[in-house]
């Protein structure tokens, strides 16, 4: 394999669109930029749940999923090309269910946080949603590969069981949302 980037900047992007993989050009904004933009953000916030933790197995779980990602961005960005499948679908719930399975039942919502590898983490999982979303809005406009959607959604609640396990590393706790913390009339400066 040649070179992929050998001149950062070319200019062609000046006028506010930019080159698809296929080698057409569409505006910055367009949907499809919107859905492979994010997912690229996902990865890199991904890139930072990996950096922040001691976890060796989630590490190496999380940079799969980083190759599968930038799989499947390149994939948003070339249309008509293929890249993920139901194997990475299913590849993505056995290791949900893995971390899942030793987790107590979750009786209250989970506030983002814990420690720094949980927060980092919380991160990345709204990203994937924003991802997820960003992607069903291209797909009502634009034919989109069904397993690409389903991977960023099975993605997104990996990642919500990833940051419970994240966050009771180290002897922590998750920390739970109290509705009755503060009354109305609590509210003082």
């Amino acid at each position: 394999m040649g070179h992929r980037l050998s001149k950062i900047y070319t200019r062609t992007g000046d006028s506010g669109t930019t080159g698809l993989g296929d080698g057409s050009r569409v505006d910055k904004d367009s949907l499809r930029v919107e859905a492979y933009g994010t997912v690229d953000e996902l990865n890199s916030q991904i890139g930072l749940v990996i950096a922040s933790t001691n976890n060796d197995l989630i590490a190496n779980q999380l940079l799969d999923i980083q190759h599968d990602l930038f799989d499947l961005g390149s994939e948003l960005c070339v249309p008509g090309y293929s890249a993920i499948n139901n194997t990475h679908v299913d590849l993505l719930e056995n290791i949900l269910d893995k971390h899942n399975a030793d987790l107590p039942p979750l009786k209250e919502f989970i506030l983002p946080g814990g420690n720094i590898a949980a927060a980092t983490c919380h991160v990345a999982r709204t990203v994937c949603r924003r991802a997820e979303r960003n992607t069903v809005s291209l797909s009502r406009q634009e034919n989109i590969n069904p397993p690409v959607i389903k991977y960023l959604n099975r993605l997104s609640d990996l990642l919500f069981v990833l940051c419970r396990v994240l966050a009771r590393q180290d002897g922590q706790n998750e920390i739970l949302w109290d509705k009755n913390r503060r009354q109305p009339s609590d509210n003082k400066p």
